[in-house]
C-alpha cells in the first residue's frame, strides 16, 4: 500500500486541483511524487483542464521531501531523473500562502543542498543575498515576509487559499497576470561583479561558521554555476552534487540525528500505555541561582506560571534579576518586544516560604549539590504540596533514591536535569527510579514539549546518562596531562574535532567547585575506573576557581575572553609529582587522531555500560544526549554513531591496550567486549533493558 498519494479534482471552471495527502506533514515521498506525476499527466491530456493548482491536505502544502526515502530508494534508480525530467516542468508560476505559513529550504541541516531546482529558483525569486541567508542558515520565513521578499505572490486567509490560487491560475492562463518562469528570471539577480562579491563573502562566512563542513560551500558553488553558466547548467550541477552529498558521511550522520531526536519520546512501557499528560499550569522552583533562574526563564518564555523561592530577600532579588537579564537579552537581540518582556515577567513571582506551593502542579528543586539540604527540601515539599504534585530535582549527579529517601511519595519523584544555560540548551534529561510512576514521566514529557526541549528518559544512577557518560572525558584529559601532554594542545585538538570547547576550558566554565563535587560522586560510585588527578585541587588552593574567578586553566579578561596562562606548568608539574608519574615518550608523540580516540573511546565505553545496565534504552538517545547536552558535533552523528565508524573490535582493542599501560579507566566493559566479539553495531542495539530498571 502506498504511503502517500495525491488526488485530483477538476472544478467547473477548468482548474485541476491536485492535493497531496501524506500525513502528518504531506511529505514528498516517492509514492507521492509518482502519484503526482500521474495526476499531472492526466491533467495535461484532458481537454477540460485549463490550469493546475497544487495544494496539501488539511490546508498544509508540504513539509518537504520525505527523508525516509533516502534509505529506501529503489535499486538502479537513475540519479536525479525524476527531478530533472518531471519536477522542473511543474514548478509553480505563482504561489499563494497564509500570512503565518512557514516557508524555507532547510536541507543544509541534513548535510544536503536544496533539490528540485531550489538552489536555482530561490535566488531568482528573492534575490541572491536573501536566498543565501535562507539556504545557508536554514532560515524559514513567514508568509507575510515571503510576500514582501517575492517568494509568494499573495497572502490570504486559510479558507481562501484554494479559491484564490484557482483564480490566479486562470488569470495567468488568460493573460490577465504575468506568466513568470522563475528559472529564467534575472531581474532580482545582481550584476556579475556584485554576484561574485556576495558569493565570496558567503564562502568566508560559511567557513567561519563550520570550517570542516563541505556542503555549505557546495551549495554556494551550485548557486554560482546557475548564475554564471545558466539555469540548466545549475540544475545539472545541483542534481549531481546533491547525489554526492546524499552519500556523504556528514549527511548520513545528520539524518541519523534527525530520526534519533524524534525517537527520544518513544519509551517502551510508557509512551505506549495510552497515558496522556495532565495539564500543568503552575510550576514552583526552589533555588534562584544560575540554574533555577534559567529554568524559570525557560518556563515563563513558554507561558507557564512560575513561583521562585529563595531563602532570603537578597538571594530572591538576585534570582529575579537573573531572569530579567535573560529576558532582556532577547529584547536586545530583537527576538522579543518590550511588551512581550513585561507579559512574560508578569508570569513570575518570588516567595520566601512554601505557602504558594500548595496549588503547584510541579516543583523543581535547583539548589546546590548537597544531599542533606535536598532531603530536607523534599520533606518540606511533601508537607506543603498537594497529593498529585510532581517533585523533580535538577541534580546533575546525585542518586534520586538518596534525595527522596526520607519521604513517602517516591512514586512522584523524578529528575528534571536541565543543562546550563537552562533557557538556551535544548536538552532535558528526565530521570526515573524504580518507584517513579509512568504518569509522572508522561507529564514531564509534556512539560518538555511545552517548553520546546528535547527529552531523553533515563534510569537512576550517579551522573544519570549525560554526565556519567562523559565523566571519563575530563578524567582522561587530566591523565594525559600528568603523563606529559600539554593542556592547551589537548583543548586545541578536541575543538578542532568539533567540540565547542576542550575539557580544560569546559572545567573553567562550569567552575572548579562543581568539578570537585562531581568527581567526589564518581569516586564514591565508580572507584575502580576513576583517575583521581590532583591538578584542580592544587589550583583551588592557589585561589584559581575557573572562569568566575578570572583564573583557571586559562586567564580571563573583563569580557571573559580566555587566553593561555604561562604559569600553568608549575601546577601541572606539582600534579605529576603528587601522582608519582613521569612523562611517557609514547604519549608525547600522539597524533591528533590518537588524542581524540583516547579522550572519547572511554566515553563510548561508559555509554555501553549505560545501555547494559538499562540506564539508557537506546544508543540513539545517547547520541542525542551527547550532542544536545555536551556539544558533541552533530555532523558526526553523536558519540555512538561516530564510534560505529571505527567498529567495536577496533575500539575494544585500543581500550584494552591502553588499560594495560595507563589503568582501569580504559578497561573495556563486558558489553563492549561482547559486541566486539560479535562484530555488532552499537547504534543498532536497542536493549530489552527497560525491564531491568
Amino acid at each position: 500500500m502506498a504511503k502517500g498519494s495525491t488526488a485530483m479534482d477538476v472544478r467547473r471552471d477548468g482548474v485541476a486541483v491536485i492535493t497531496i495527502s501524506n500525513p502528518p506533514v504531506n511529505a514528498l515521498s516517492l509514492d507521492v511524487i509518482a502519484s503526482l506525476q500521474r495526476n499531472y499527466g492526466e491533467a495535461l491530456r484532458r481537454t477540460d483542464v485549463k490550469a493546475i493548482v497544487l495544494t496539501g491536505a488539511k490546508g498544509r502544502f508540504s513539509g518537504g521531501f520525505d527523508i525516509n526515502a533516502f534509505n529506501n530508494k529503489p535499486k538502479n534508480e537513475k540519479p536525479g531523473l525524476l527531478s530533472i525530467a518531471f519536477l522542473t516542468d511543474i514548478v509553480c508560476h505563482a504561489r499563494v500562502s497564509t500570512s503565518s505559513a512557514q516557508l524555507g529550504l532547510p536541507e543544509l541541516q541534513l548535510g544536503l543542498i536544496p533539490g528540485m531546482g531550489g538552489t536555482q529558483r530561490l535566488p531568482r525569486l528573492v534575490g541572491l543575498s536573501k536566498a543565501l541567508e535562507m539556504m545557508l542558515m536554514s532560515k524559514t520565513v513567514k508568509g507575510v515576509d515571503a510576500h514582501r521578499f517575492g517568494l509568494v505572490d499573495a497572502t490570504v486567509s486559510a479558507n481562501e487559499l484554494v479559491s484564490t490560487a484557482c483564480s490566479w491560475a486562470l488569470e495567468i492562463v488568460e493573460g490577465k497576470r504575468p506568466w513568470f518562469r522563475s528559472l529564467h528570471r534575472t531581474d532580482r539577480l545582481p550584476a556579475l561583479e556584485e554576484t561574485k562579491k556576495i558569493l565570496n563573502f558567503a564562502r568566508v562566512q560559511a567557513q567561519k561558521q563550520s570550517a570542516y563542513l563541505q556542503h555549505p560551500l557546495v551549495c554556494i558553488d551550485v548557486i554560482e554555476e546557475g548564475i554564471i553558466s545558466g539555469p540548466r547548467a545549475g540544475l545539472m550541477k545541483e542534481t549531481l552534487c546533491g547525489k554526492m552529498l546524499e552519500m556523504s558521511q556528514t549527511s548520513k550522520s545528520l539524518r541519523h540525528v534527525f530520526f534519533a531526536q524524534r525517537a527520544t519520546s518513544k519509551i517502551p512501557n510508557i509512551s505506549n500505555l495510552g497515558l496522556t499528560p495532565r495539564r500543568i499550569h503552575k510550576v514552583a522552583i526552589v533555588g534562584g541561582g544560575l540554574m533555577g533562574s534559567g529554568i524559570a526563564t525557560a518556563l515563563i518564555l513558554n507561558n507557564l506560571l512560575v513561583i521562585l523561592k529563595e531563602v532570603n530577600g537578597q538571594f530572591l532579588e538576585a534570582g529575579i534579576n537573573r531572569v530579567k537579564a535573560n529576558l532582556w537579552s532577547s529584547v536586545r537581540k530583537g527576538q522579543m518586544t518590550k511588551e512581550d518582556y513585561e507579559k512574560k515577567l508578569s508570569l513570575l513571582s518570588g516567595v520566601l516560604d512554601y505557602e504558594q506551593f500548595r496549588d503547584a502542579d510541579v516543583v523543581i528543586e535547583a539548589v546546590i549539590e548537597d544531599v542533606s539540604l535536598k532531603q530536607k527540601i523534599f520533606m518540606d515539599l511533601e508537607r506543603y504540596c498537594h497529593s498529585d504534585c510532581i517533585f523533580a530535582t535538577n541534580t546533575s549527579t546525585i542518586d534520586l533514591q538518596l534525595i527522596g529517601q526520607k519521604t513517602s511519595c517516591q512514586d512522584r519523584i523524578a529528575g528534571a536535569h536541565f543543562f546550563s544555560p537552562a533557557h538556551v540548551m535544548p536538552l532535558l534529561e528526565i530521570i526515573r527510579t524504580h518507584q517513579t510512576s509512568s504518569q509522572v514521566i508522561v507529564d514531564l514529557l509534556g512539560v518538555a514539549k511545552r517548553i520546546r526541549k528535547t527529552p531523553i528518559v533515563v534510569g537512576n544512577c550517579t551522573g544519570f546518562a549525560v554526565n556519567r557518560m562523559f565523566f571519563p572525558y575530563t578524567q582522561v584529559a587530566s591523565l594525559l596531562v600528568d603523563y606529559g601532554l600539554d593542556v592547551y594542545h589537548i583543548d586545541h585538538v578536541i575543538t578542532k574535532f568539533g567540540m565547542p570547547m576542550g575539557p580544560f576550558r569546559l572545567a573553567d566554565l562550569v567552575g572548579f567547585g562543581v568539578a570537585v563535587a562531581s568527581r567526589k560522586q564518581y569516586l564514591q560510585s565508580y572507584p575502580e575506573r576513576c583517575y583521581n588527578s590532583k591538578l584542580i585541587q592544587i589550583m583551588i588552593e592557589e585561589n584559581r576557581r575557573g572562569e568566575s574567578s578570572c583564573k583557571g586553566f586559562y586567564l580571563y579578561d573583563d569580557k571573559r575572553k580566555a587566553s593561555p596562562d604561562p604559569e600553568i606548568n608549575k601546577y601541572v608539574e606539582k600534579s605529576r609529582s603528587m601522582a608519582s608519574i613521569s612523562q611517557d615518550p609514547k604519549l608525547t608523540t600522539l597524533t591528533d587522531d590518537d588524542i581524540v580516540e583516547m579522550v572519547f573511546f572511554p566515553v563510548v565505553n561508559e555509554a555501553c555500560r549505560l545501555l547494559h545496565e538499562g540506564v539508557a534504552m537506546k544508543a540513539s538517545d545517547l547520541d542525542v544526549a551527547s550532542i544536545m547536552g555536551m556539544g558533541f558535533p552533530s555532523y558526526r552523528g553523536g558519540v555512538m554513531f561516530w564510534a560505529d565508524s571505527f567498529g567495536t573490535k577496533y575500539i575494544y582493542n585500543r581500550l584494552k591496550a591502553w588499560s594495560k599501560n595507563y589503568g582501569r579507566i580504559f578497561e573495556p566493559c563486558e558489553y563492549l567486549a561482547t559486541r566486539a566479539h560479535q562484530g555488532s553495531s552499537l547504534v543498532a542495539m536497542v536493549d530489552g533493558a527497560v525491564s531491568r530498571l
